[in-house]
């Protein structure tokens, strides 16, 4: 059984005459059901584990059908559980990064907190180009508007942004560099931690399509 409250799972040991043991032998609280369990935590005489719980009783709070689980004790790539994203953060590996992301985010605000830095909360939705690489995603409202591409209003030849959302062309930041350069120049010492987003043309591992980024 695992709670999320460590990656770790607690052995349960139940015997066939506990309140509750029915939900087992049917089956219902099988792998990825939700359970309440009453009982002892003892010494195990098991290898694996420390401690296991005695259990007392067995509340069933939500079947599951193992045979339909996606997610299963072999282990799985990264590709097959972005497809099932609402389950990944059950899996060792996303519950891992989970934690250590956490960590990590914990002890870079406490470090510029403790040094008297400002932590600057820079927009994410932004008119400019912080870097210069044009390698940004755009956003705009005007497909939502026009289901026919090609009736967009243009002026010039090209899409008249003016009727846009925003009145002119707005993208996914790259960088909170421009907004915290503003606030440095006025409260001194500042930072920005939040996401950022790359349009590159690549796949690779080395280049994200969004990431937070600390500056």
């Amino acid at each position: 059984m695992n709670d999320g409250s460590c990656i770790k799972d607690i052995q349960i040991v139940i015997d066939e005459n506990v309140e509750g043991f029915s939900h087992i032998k049917d089956g219902e609280a099988s792998i990825a059901a939700s359970c309440c369990i009453t009982g002892e935590v003892v010494e195990s005489p098991g290898k694996e584990q420390n401690v296991e719980i005695r259990a007392t009783s067995l509340e069933l709070l939500g079947a599951s059908n193992a045979s339909e689980y996606p997610i299963s004790k072999k282990s799985h790539s990264l590709e097959f559980l972005r497809s099932v994203t609402h389950l990944r953060p059950r899996t060792r590996v996303i519950s891992a990064v989970t934690r250590i992301r956490s960590q990590l985010s914990y002890a870079s605000h406490k470090y510029f907190n403790d040094n008297g830095y400002v932590n600057v909360h820079t927009p994410i939705i932004t008119l400019s180009d912080c870097e210069g690489s044009g390698e940004q995603f755009g956003i705009t409202t005007l497909l939502n508007e026009y289901e026919d591409p090609s009736t967009i209003p243009k002026k010039g030849g090209y899409i008249d942004y003016t009727k846009d959302f925003f009145k002119s062309k707005a993208y996914l930041t790259v960088s909170g560099q421009l907004n915290a350069e503003m606030y440095a120049c006025s409260l001194g010492k500042v930072y920005t931690f939040g996401p950022t987003f790359r349009a590159e043309q690549s796949k690779s591992t080395r280049h994200l399509a969004e990431f937070w980024m600390l500056e």
